[in-house]
């Protein structure tokens, strides 16, 4: 049995890993911790915890860390720049690290410090880690010792884009036009759980709106994906345009592509479909069929449809997820049970939630 623990365990990513371990039948939660609700019972701040969990919050201190160090995995679930100060003492100890915020997804220090506004605090920590995104990485997960979990919305466009460009890289000649343009849409959950006049009730319902026009730290960490993980043999210039919408949880991505001559010739379809038929979590729909959020509420399931239009020369790819579970909770546990060698989908078997 895995002894867990959670740092920073009160927000919406920490009381998703909450809710999904409490039923993982090789964990134990053995720590959460709050700076800002420590000695209060978890069920007193989240009551959907009642009578699933007994644990109450501790403060990160010196005890604290110290008995973290006992722990097999510990779970980030904090601000940006949290997980770094801490991550070197838990390696050195034995722990594994699995963060859900960017201190480890950037390779680039220059990038990093240039979007998250932090100098990282371990460097060559972070050249040892591994990027959390299973259907891609899957083998230098396995053997790392610390996660950097993917954003959110890179979850759904490296995914969305995996399979064309595979194929590409197979190909003598480009398949897609150099632009591609993703256009992607968060529920306010997504912007954390936080008292900001932007994201209260009347701001935010019955409302509609862009921001990270002018750029978005998600950006660096896609264009990352396409470039280096999937090793993407010829450039493609990426314009990603984020939007808040007026529900709670869910992310729709829709990626448009530009078709070659060369890419007009293949059947996308079943690109996509061989490409992720052995992928648990990773559902391809059938051609002509469409996905809407509300199919992954509360699952760790991403759904991809695909439609190619060769009149005039162009594909469009619809990606769907739970931002707080495949895009952020769920993935992280994914990512542990590929670690420590459980079957992937151990405990993240959560039908979706309808209505």
């Amino acid at each position: 049995m895995l002894q867990i623990a959670i740092v920073g365990g009160t927000g919406y990513t920490g009381v998703e890993l909450i809710r999904l371990l409490s039923s993982h039948p090789k964990v134990n939660i053995k720590w959460l911790t709050s700076r800002s609700e420590a000695g209060k019972p978890v069920a007193s701040i989240f009551p959907s915890l009642r009578g699933i969990s007994e644990l109450t919050y501790s403060d990160l201190g010196e005890d604290t860390l110290s008995a973290l160090t006992q722990c097999d995995v510990v779970f980030f679930a904090t601000p940006h720049g949290v997980a770094m100060q801490q991550a070197e003492a838990l390696v050195a100890a034995g722990v594994k690290v699995i963060d859900l915020a960017a201190d480890f997804r950037l390779q680039s220090l220059q990038g990093f410090e240039h979007w998250y506004k932090h100098k990282h605090a371990c460097p060559d920590l972070l050249k040892q880690a591994a990027y959390g995104l299973p259907e891609i990485n899957r083998e230098a997960i396995k053997s790392a010792s610390v996660i950097g979990n993917p954003g959110c919305y890179p979850t759904t466009a490296i995914l969305g884009l995996k399979p064309v460009i595979e194929a590409q890289n197979l190909a003598s000649n480009a398949l897609i036009e150099p632009r591609i343009i993703i256009d992607a849409k968060s529920g306010v959950s997504g912007a954390g759980r936080q008292a900001k006049l932007s994201l209260n009730y009347a701001e935010t319902t019955d409302n509609f709106s862009a921001y990270g026009v002018a750029g978005h730290r998600h950006l660096p960490e896609i264009e990352q994906g396409v470039h280096v993980l999937l090793q993407s043999k010829f450039t493609q210039n990426i314009r990603f345009v984020p939007h808040l919408v007026p529900m709670i949880r869910g992310m729709f991505s829709t990626i448009h592509l530009g078709l070659t001559e060369a890419g007009c010739q293949l059947d996308l379809q079943a690109i996509y479909e061989q490409a992720y038929k052995d992928e648990p979590f990773i559902d391809v729909l059938p051609a002509g069929e469409f996905p809407d959020t509300r199919s992954v509420r509360a699952s760790n399931r991403l759904r991809i449809a695909v439609h190619q239009n060769n009149s005039n020369k162009e594909a469009t790819i619809l990606v769907v997820q739970d931002n707080l579970v495949k895009g952020a909770a769920g993935q992280a546990v994914q990512c542990m049970n590929v670690m420590f060698g459980f079957e992937e989908s151990l405990g993240l078997n959560h039908v979706p939630v309808v209505p």
